[in-house]
């Protein structure tokens, strides 16, 4: 899952969104929202790399099936293959499995809230390493951001003792920051067919995952329960089908309607895990969301002005 824009596609069209286009972006809110609690049951049955392991595997056939099935073009150039690779490690191997590894101590709304940290990350290194330079508006907007991220994690940030939540609360905020280099990396990618791109990151992923899981937590087996049903649905879902409904929002409707997921993903993930898990939501979660929300709207918000405008 990424909540990004753009990653595999750097179209920016900018006609008319269309109800179909509406009903996608509300789709990807409640899928990508939803990921969160779905990873939080199949740990219930499996270990954190067995869990990121199994997504990221079952996308990648699934994408590999339609690429084939589409005729779909393979990159070529050393380059772009050098792309591939590292993209795929820091948008899916490294997210995935720190998000499954954190998820087993911290709710599954925290892990949600996190991950609207995400542009907060893209934008100051977009300004450093692309041409998407930062205005002071857009500065603003991180910084009112990157203190909500602060509120988020607590006062509790620097407290690495026995029993504390300091790491697994960074990990899902170093998830958020994975995607963010990824993302500034696939800007600077030379053009790539885009499902391509994401079925042979997903390979990648899967190709460092697998190992991983073998030597430390073995070959999974089905354990009955939802835990095995969660980890079909996380490779199918929010891993292959949601990257598909992506491109095709993105190629309709623009990059800029795409961003409006970003607003969702995050309240979407405190509703299920309130709603599904009972997870007790403490002040700081709403708090630390209405920050980075605002901070968000702030440092996008030209972007959101010409989409309200159209």
């Amino acid at each position: 899952m990424d909540i990004s824009t753009p990653l595999w596609s750097k179209l920016t069209m900018t006609t008319q969104p269309t109800l179909f286009n509406w009903l996608s972006i509300l789709i990807l809110g409640l899928i990508w929202g939803g990921t969160f609690m779905v990873v939080a049951i199949a740990l219930e049955g499996y270990g954190p790399l067995t869990v990121a392991c199994a997504r990221t595997t079952l996308g990648a056939v699934t994408l590999l099936v339609l690429v084939r099935a589409m005729g779909r073009a393979m990159p070529t150039g050393r380059a772009v293959w050098g792309y591939v690779a590292v993209i795929g490690v820091l948008n899916t191997a490294l997210p995935f499995a720190l998000l499954s590894w954190g998820q087993q101590y911290v709710p599954s709304a925290f892990a949600g809230i996190s991950m609207a940290a995400l542009p907060l990350f893209v934008l100051p290194m977009a300004h450093l390493f692309s041409d998407e330079k930062m205005s002071g508006r857009k500065t603003a907007g991180v910084i009112l951001g990157f203190i909500g991220a602060a509120v988020l994690i607590g006062p509790g940030a620097l407290d690495f003792s026995e029993g504390s939540l300091a790491l697994p609360q960074l990990a899902c905020l170093a998830a958020s920051l994975s995607y963010a280099i990824s993302s500034v990396l696939t800007r600077r990618c030379p053009p790539v067919d885009s499902i391509s791109m994401a079925a042979l990151t997903l390979v990648v992923g899967a190709v460092c995952l697998i190992p991983a899981m073998l030597m430390f937590e073995g070959v999974p087996t089905w354990v009955e329960g939802r835990a095995g049903p969660a980890i079909i649905f996380l490779g199918l879902v929010p891993t292959a089908f949601a990257a598909l409904l992506r491109m095709q929002t993105i190629r309709t409707a623009g990059s800029v309607f795409m961003t409006l997921v970003n607003y969702q993903v995050p309240v979407w993930s405190m509703i299920f895990g309130a709603w599904v898990l009972s997870e007790v939501l403490p002040l700081r979660f709403f708090v630390a969301l209405a920050l980075i929300l605002c901070g968000l709207a702030i440092s996008q918000w030209a972007g959101l002005k010409s989409l309200l405008k159209r």
